[in-house]
């Protein structure tokens, strides 16, 4: 969705919540989409903003507005009418993600339809959107593979333990050349080159500044190489260099 497109459907819903009393909510939005509502958007007081993708971590979530007293309620309470759950199974075969979402695309679905896709063995569950749980439960086959489809509760689903590895390394200074360089091993002039190629986003936007800031909790992604978070800062060595410690996800 255009940013324009996407902050005036957000400020409607707002509105519409704040009238209404009810929650409103958007459809799924990526990481940066989520990014440019919380710097644009600021509800007044008695109407909040919260986002939620059917479980806690979630990457893809939706916006929803709501009371002050519905925040206090845990988000299964409130986010069970805004998110389904739709649990698959496979057999004789283990579909990965590309291939779930590649035939649920290709079906006719749209993308800010569907939240995370959640791989465990041949056991899959997808969130999506209320309209279209029943068209999910209707698929049968995933590729080449046969798969049994069934709706489940959002407390009943088996999150999987998400794997990473860490990397530890000293900078000069905070700034995106020199951190990916470090989290990505590889030579800062060779990283600067691929900022400048745009295939380095910080915080889920592509940045094309070689010097921009990074602080801790900040993600880092390389096109081909992954994506990493910067989970804290040490002190400084002798030499002045900044310890830097990163999760990459595997």
């Amino acid at each position: 969705m255009e940013e324009n497109e996407l902050l005036k459907r957000a400020e409607e819903l707002f509105r519409r919540s704040e009238r209404s009393g009810k929650p409103t909510a958007t459809a799924f939005l990526t990481p940066a989409e989520q990014m440019l509502l919380r710097e644009k958007i600021h509800p007044d007081l008695g109407t909040q903003m919260c986002f939620y993708g059917g479980y806690e971590d979630s990457e893809r979530n939706i916006a929803v507005f709501l009371s002050e007293e519905d925040v206090e309620e845990e988000p299964k309470e409130w986010g069970a009418g805004l998110i389904r759950a739709v649990h698959f199974k496979a057999f004789f075969g283990e579909p990965g993600h590309r291939d779930y979402l590649g035939a649920l695309l290709a079906s006719g679905i749209v993308r800010d339809r569907l939240g995370d896709i959640l791989i465990n063995g041949v056991e899959t569950t997808v969130f999506c959107l209320p309209g279209i749980c029943g068209h999910l439960l209707t698929v049968d086959r995933i590729g080449r593979v046969s798969v049994k489809a069934e709706e489940i509760p959002l407390n009943e689903v088996e999150i999987p333990k998400r794997e990473y590895r860490k990397r530890s390394f000293t900078v000069m200074s905070m700034r995106l050349d020199a951190v990916a360089a470090g989290m990505f091993n590889l030579s800062r002039s060779a990283c600067a080159k691929q900022i400048s190629e745009g295939n380095v986003s910080l915080n889920y936007s592509v940045c094309m500044k070689t010097d921009a800031p990074v602080g801790e909790g900040d993600v880092i992604s390389l096109r081909g190489k992954g994506k990493g978070t910067v989970s804290g800062l040490g002190g400084n060595s002798r030499k002045g260099r900044q310890f830097v410690e990163t999760e990459i996800y595997v």
